[in-house]
């Protein structure tokens, strides 16, 4: 197969995965939960899915990117992602995107924009604002330090734990 064929073939895998993660996303409002759906893929095949779960479990947290990460993790069992492609209906939002930094996915796709999403009532530029822009003393909620003596005794502890794995 040429280069230009394979390039051409992973395009439609990538567009075929698009398509799966935006009908997630058109599902999940039909059953109840938020308009965004999400797929993790692995060496071309798709390793898990999910879709936008924070009304349905009052979890506001279970953001379609979320689930899929965690739904991968288990099917592969592991807690590292890399080599994954995390294919997702709308551009992740900061919670989301740290995430997917955490879990080491190699690359990210989106369709939506944060843009559609606000149109939709689903407004994360405020979020993306908050840091990018301002400093933590003028964000919504209060952020204190309490610098303790025994601060760093559960570090210390993980540094003395032998048979400790490493992430």
């Amino acid at each position: 197969m040429t280069a230009q064929a394979q390039e051409s073939n992973g395009q439609d895998v990538e567009q075929t995965w698009m398509q799966q993660a935006i009908l997630l996303a058109t599902n999940s409002v039909a059953n109840g939960g938020g308009p965004f759906g999400a797929l993790v893929a692995k060496d071309g095949e798709v390793v898990a899915t999910g879709n936008n779960q924070v009304t349905a479990t009052l979890d506001p947290v279970a953001h379609a990117e979320v689930t899929a990460l965690r739904n991968a993790c288990k099917e592969l069992n592991t807690f590292s992602l890399e080599g994954c492609t995390l294919v997702t209906s709308c551009e992740p939002c900061p919670m989301c995107l740290s995430s997917s930094l955490w879990a080491r996915v190699d690359r990210i796709i989106y369709s939506a924009d944060r843009h559609d999403a606000a149109v939709a009532g689903f407004d994360d530029r405020k979020f993306y604002d908050l840091f990018e822009k301002k400093p933590s003393s003028m964000w919504p909620m209060a952020i204190q330090h309490l610098d303790l003596p025994n601060r760093t005794a559960p570090f210390d502890a993980w540094l003395a734990k032998a048979d400790r794995i490493d992430y």
